[in-house]
């Protein structure tokens, strides 16, 4: 037993070839950048952030080289002089601070009656802190032994990290700005890539309806190799079938002449035989003809897996209008025919021809003094309506009229078989046909056909 595909597999089995591809590049660069951005961002903050602590550093190497302790007033100094002014302005977010944990501390002015957090750490350490009023500040801090001192002493360098953050923030920023327009440059490029990749799908997806249309009888085999070889094919299987379509039909109008002279030749010798016996010949011949006829008619009718040229309908049908016309003179009916918007239509000249000879026949059989053909096209169908003011049918008769071989007037000699082969062609042509009584009291069928070609 065959399991179903999931759900989601046969939501994406129909879409097409661009709009896959445009996904799957959307999904990596949506994977890609997101990435990249971050991976830059984290090292541009490390390598500023760094940058900013060697600063710091620098200041901090200063301060440990002017730091002394006096013996006699049991004070710690500082006796050099970093030439920067923000020291000596108060809560400026530059401050040094040297301490021991015997509470000997100086600072440096700015800090005022401040101080800022210790941390112990014998290497050169940086971190974050909430310094006077709130401040955000950057600490650099390490320990170092001093004469004549026991413990170590503490020396803190801080400033402000707004600068620090700011800059991070706008590189942050000018980043992900970049990264979109880079994200919509190679989507965009991308997408053209996948049209023109895929221009020769589309030039033979329009070849393709142009055969389907009648328009052209084969593909194109100026392509990229790969279709190149698809091309040639499906030209192949095309003309195959071709050639067997034609064979087809000609075996059948062959066949045809093949046995017409044998059927003439046994009604002759019927003819020659005893009343009694020549009913029953004549019923059997009867419908050996009509079954070899509707076959026939059956086999040489294109229909069905054929796409034809379109032909203007007007052209087509005048020889046999032409022709049944005299006809009707003949019989003294009138035959009358409208064409509604001459339509050109994708149809074999043979089997409009046949249906359209069929319909009018039968009509002109049954017709008292009208026979009524009108030809409209509606969108992309063509209708097709034949009345005349003969007796017309029951319901029931219309149902049967369309069966193979249907007498519907056993008292006459011919058989009702051209509708049936009207019914057939309707069918290969996926059209449709309705029988009903005319408004003269006779019959009128009415056919639908989707052969309209478009513009």
């Amino acid at each position: 037993m065959n399991r179903q595909a999931p759900s989601w597999k046969r939501r994406w089995s129909g879409r097409s070839i661009s709009l896959r591809l445009l996904l799957a590049v959307l999904l990596m660069i949506g994977i890609a950048l997101p990435v990249a951005g971050l991976w830059l961002a984290h090292h541009f903050r490390t390598a500023a952030t760094e940058a900013f602590d060697e600063r710091l550093e620098a200041t901090l190497n200063v301060i440990i080289a002017g730091v002394t302790f006096d013996p006699l007033s049991g004070q710690l100094r500082y006796a050099g002089g970093l030439g920067d002014p923000r020291f000596e302005q108060v809560f400026s977010g530059w401050y040094w601070q040297v301490t021991d944990k015997q509470a000997h501390t100086t600072t440096s002015r700015s800090l005022w009656d401040q101080r800022l957090p210790v941390t112990d750490s014998e290497q050169v350490s940086g971190r974050g802190v909430t310094g006077p009023r709130g401040q955000s500040l950057r600490v650099v801090e390490r320990d170092i032994y001093l004469a004549p001192l026991e413990e170590p002493l503490h020396i803190s360098v801080a400033a402000r990290d707004d600068e620090l953050k700011s800059d991070i923030g706008e590189f942050q920023r000018l980043l992900w700005l970049g990264l979109l327009g880079l994200g919509a440059l190679l989507l965009g490029v991308l997408g053209l890539q996948v049209r023109w990749g895929l221009a020769p799908l589309r030039r033979m997806q329009t070849n393709l309806r142009d055969v389907e249309q009648g328009r052209a009888e084969q593909l194109a085999t100026d392509l990229p190799e790969e279709l190149a070889t698809l091309a040639a094919s499906m030209n192949a299987v095309l003309a195959r079938d071709q050639r067997l379509i034609e064979r087809g039909r000609h075996t059948a109008g062959n066949l045809a002449h093949a046995l017409k002279t044998p059927l003439s030749v046994m009604r002759l010798l019927v003819r020659q035989l005893p009343e009694a016996r020549r009913a029953a010949w004549d019923v059997e011949l009867t419908r050996v003809d009509s079954a070899v006829r509707h076959h026939l008619a059956r086999a040489s009718a294109a229909g069905e897996g054929v796409r034809f040229a379109p032909i203007q309908l007007h052209d087509a049908l005048a020889p046999l209008l032409n022709g049944l016309a005299r006809l009707a003179q003949r019989r003294h009916i009138n035959l009358h025919h409208v064409f509604e918007n001459p339509a050109r239509v994708h149809i074999d000249t043979q089997d409009i021809q046949e249906l359209v000879g069929n319909l009018l026949d039968n009509a002109l059989r049954w017709a008292q003094h009208e026979v009524h053909l009108q030809v409209q096209t509606i969108g992309q169908t063509l209708r097709l309506t034949v009345s005349d003011d003969g007796p017309g049918m029951t319901e029931k008769e219309c149902q049967e009229a369309v069966q193979r071989g249907r007498r519907l007037d056993e008292q006459r000699s011919q058989s009702g078989l051209g509708l049936a082969i009207v019914s057939d062609l309707v069918t290969l042509y996926h059209g449709q046909m309705c029988l009903q009584r005319a408004s003269a009291g006779g019959l009128e069928v009415v056919i639908e056909l989707p052969v309209v070609a478009r513009g």
